[in-house]
């Protein structure tokens, strides 16, 4: 949680007795929690608290009256962007998450929520919502993220590196793109998909390195109901949550031997099994890797798969450090 203040959690749900409990819990877990009972009322505190109090997260039902989940969720996105979302539902479904995630909600929980999902959804949120925070600034340093002039003219290598995203933009050719934390490499990647012909499709991303290894594999490729202990409903992975849009998958070097293989089955087939499940999903995706750290040493060292290394550094993307 954030350092100065405890992080600001929107809790809305059309059951009091659910919205309460959870505002209790999460103060106890030394969150600074405000619950409401509709979309409309989510809608108003938003706005009462953007300037002296503002929100970090927004914790919503799906299924309420007047105002939906669905609903909120895209009024949020539209009018306050540095709120990120998670979304919880009764009545879970594939599609359903799949839509939400798509929509822009960075998690999906179904009820009764576990605590310990729900802790864990709360701390990608909130290292979601310092993204989100750091992308701003970046956009603000680099004169706008929205057109290459932007960048262009910073840097002859920064130059280059927006040269390769127009070439490589309107193919299907894997992209790596390289260079320290805090460089750009989410604006790349997102300008690639932006200029691609998948740019109505969905932007999904995923950080290897604030995942913890065992739910790695689950958030990536997803799993079946009882799949594993907590597995109380089925959950779509961000794979399949990105189908017909673009997967981009941060600190690739941070993911294990065993994550590796599974990632370059992917890579070779666009194909995969949910944790749990022996039905195969095909996937179309383009797919953009990033690392914060040189790949070359790493399989040099046995740390890193050479056919993996071969397969994601089809077109190399390097961001030079910005001081």
């Amino acid at each position: 949680m954030s350092k100065t203040r405890p992080m600001r959690v929107l809790i809305v749900d059309d059951d009091p007795i659910v919205a309460d409990s959870l505002r209790d819990f999460l103060a106890e877990d030394g969150y600074a929690p405000t619950a409401c009972y509709s979309g409309h009322e989510a809608l108003q505190l938003l706005d009462d608290c953007a300037e002296s109090a503002p929100f970090d997260v927004a914790l919503t039902d799906v299924s309420m009256p007047a105002m939906d989940g669905m609903e909120l969720l895209e009024c949020i996105c539209r009018i306050h962007p540095a709120v990120v979302v998670i979304m919880l539902t009764g009545y879970g479904t594939i599609e359903s998450a799949v839509e939400a995630i798509r929509g822009g909600a960075v998690d999906y929980l179904s009820k009764p929520i576990v605590d310990a999902e729900l802790r864990l959804a709360l701390e990608r949120a909130i290292r979601q919502r310092a993204l989100v925070a750091e992308n701003s600034r970046l956009k603000s340093k680099l004169s706008g993220e929205s057109s290459v002039a932007g960048f262009i003219g910073r840097d002859h290598r920064v130059q280059k590196a927006f040269e390769l995203v127009e070439a490589v933009a309107s193919t299907k050719a894997t992209v790596l793109i390289t260079g320290e934390s805090g460089t750009g490499k989410t604006l790349i990647a997102r300008a690639v998909h932006q200029r691609s012909d998948r740019r109505e499709g969905p932007f999904i991303e995923i950080h290897c390195g604030s995942i913890p290894e065992t739910l790695l594999e689950s958030e990536l490729f997803g799993h079946v109901r009882g799949a594993f202990t907590g597995a109380d409903a089925d959950k779509v992975g961000r794979f399949q949550a990105a189908d017909g849009g673009t997967i981009f998958i941060d600190e690739i070097n941070s993911a294990s031997p065993a994550m590796q293989l599974k990632l370059l089955r992917v890579l070779q087939e666009r194909r995969f099994e949910r944790v749990g499940s022996t039905e195969t999903i095909e996937i179309d995706t383009r797919i953009i890797l990033a690392s914060n750290q040189a790949l070359e040493p790493m399989v040099a060292e046995g740390k890193f798969r050479k056919d993996l290394y071969y397969r994601v550094n089809v077109v190399h993307i390097e961001m030079p450090a910005l001081r």
